[in-house]
Order: C-alpha cells, then structure tokens, then sequence
C-alpha cells in the first residue's frame, strides 16, 4: 500500500514538475480548457437564474379580467353569476381595486407614487383559472368574456409564461449539445497534450519497458497530467463565471429595480462547482487515456 501511494505521489509531483518546465504552453491550454468549459456553464448559470425568475409566474394558466373604472356592485354581481354559470372554469377570485392598490403600494419603489393619489386609478378585476389550458379553450374564454358588459380588458397572463417555459426547455436541451460538443473538443486538446509528450520521451518510455515496466506505470505520469490540466481548466471556468456573474450584476439588479424588483444574479453554488471540477478532471483523464493507450500500441508495434 505505501508502495502504491509512493508511486502516485512520484506521479504527481513529476508532473507539476513536468508543467513547470513549460509554464507558457501549460498556462494556453489551461485557458483554453477555462474557456471551452466557461460556454455551458455560464448558460448553465443564466438558465437558473431565469429559471429563478420563472419561479414567481402562476403555476396555472390563469386570465386576467378588468371591468370599467364606472363598474359598481350590481355590475360585479353579474360578472359573478356568469363565471359561476360556466363549467369550463377550474375556479376565479374577485380583486377589489382598493385591494389591488393596496398591493401596488407595498411593492418597493411604488409607495411614493401612490402615497400622492387622490383617486384609486386602478379597476376592479377577476383571476380566471381555466379547467383546460390549453391555447385554444383560454382563447376561446377570453373572447367570451371580452363580450360581456363593463368589460374594459381581458388578458391570457399565461401566454408569454408558456412561451418562456418552452425557451427554458430549449436552453436546457442546448446546454446539453453544447456541453458534449465541447467535452469532446476538450478531450482532443488533452489528448493531443500527452500526444505530444509522449513523442518528446519516446525513448524514455522505450527504454523504461525495456526494463520492466508495466504499461499502467508508464501511463500513470500522463494520466496525472491530464487530470490536473483539467482542474486548472475546471477553476479556470469558474473564475470566469465568477467575474462575470459579478459584472453583470450590477446592471440586472438595476433593471429589476425599475420594475420593483430585488432580483440579483447567482453563480454556481459550492455542488456545482464540485461537479464543474470533476467533469474538467474526468474529461483531461479520459483524453490522456486514450492518447496514452494509443501512442503505446504504436510503438509497441514498431
């Protein structure tokens, strides 16, 4: 057992030596690996935080209805019966304009511009669930309604959620593509890497079999290589994603204040830059095994 941690500390410490020796080559690939690896993680890190955004849409379908500003209680009352004679709706709640403005006014950056009113310039409304939700039936609801008297505006609230659910899906599936395009081109960086080493201490390896030594130990050095490349790349990335999480902050939390928001901008948290570091590791091994493997076929069948 000692023998075996000896080997790997030996192969360890040869190659942080090994990078050493050519800092500058080193250091390029490492960026490269960074910035290869930055691209689906960092659209990774946009689709939670849009996802995060998502989170305070309905969780159904629902339509917005607003009366006229002179609607009074006899007009509520008919609006009332017509929602319940209809069996097509999952459930509805009445919102009084006094409630409505009350709920404006406690939102951040509101308060001052309806401290000053005079008048309630809000109407009464309706929060319409649909039974179905699908495109049609809400359409087909709201045209109804839009029909009925003291009736200002009727709106599908649900349509541009939909529309944004089905962009989160296609970036989801687009991180994905995007990740394996990449994680195969990183393999190939790697590997190339240790292709090239492995040329420049060819009669090193010729000579070390000549010797007695197994292929797992002379193949132990550039794995090490690879997956410590692969690290830095990992870090890389993610101090990238730090810096620019941190750029792109300050803009967003001031568009989210425009619209009463506290909104802020997350990076990756302690799990997923775990994983980010492992899958950077994995990938610089899997590269250095193949091109190891490889370039010892070739000359063992010289």
């Amino acid at each position: 057992m000692m023998t075996w941690l000896a080997h790997h500390r030996q192969a360890l410490i040869a190659t942080l030596a090994r990078m050493g020796k050519a800092p500058y080559a080193t250091l390029f690939a490492i960026i490269a690996i960074g910035v290869a690896l930055s691209l689906p993680a960092g659209l990774f890190v946009l689709l939670q935080n849009i996802t995060r955004l998502a989170a305070d849409l309905p969780a159904q379908p629902e339509i917005s209805v607003f009366m006229q500003q002179n609607a009074n209680d006899a007009d509520i009352t008919v609006i009332r019966q017509r929602l319940q004679a209809r069996t097509d709706l999952a459930g509805f709640h009445f919102v009084p304009r006094a409630q409505a403005l009350a709920a404006l006014s406690k939102q951040a950056g509101v308060s001052d511009l309806t401290a000053g009113l005079t008048d309630n310039p809000l109407p009464d409304a309706w929060i319409i669930v649909p039974a179905q939700a699908d495109a049609q039936n809400m359409a087909r609801i709201a045209a109804a309604i839009r029909g009925w008297p003291q009736i200002a505006e009727v709106r599908d609230d649900s349509q541009w959620a939909q529309r944004l659910t089905a962009l989160l899906g296609l970036g989801r599936d687009l991180v994905w593509v995007l990740a394996s395009l990449l994680g195969a081109a990183l393999v190939a960086v790697s590997g190339n890497t240790i292709r090239l080493q492995i040329l420049t201490r060819r009669e090193e390896i010729e000579v070390s079999r000549l010797i007695g030594a197994t292929d797992r130990y002379i193949r132990r050095p550039f794995l090490y290589f690879g997956v410590v490349q692969g690290l830095f790349g990992g870090l890389i990335a993610w101090l990238i994603l730090v810096v620019s999480v941190l750029l792109l902050d300050q803009q967003a939390s001031k568009l989210a204040a425009l619209y009463a928001s506290s909104f802020h901008l997350t990076g990756l948290g302690l799990i997923e830059v775990a994983i980010l570091l492992a899958i950077a590791a994995a990938l610089g091994w899997l590269g250095a095994y193949l091109a190891v493997n490889r370039s010892l076929r070739l000359i063992e069948s010289r």
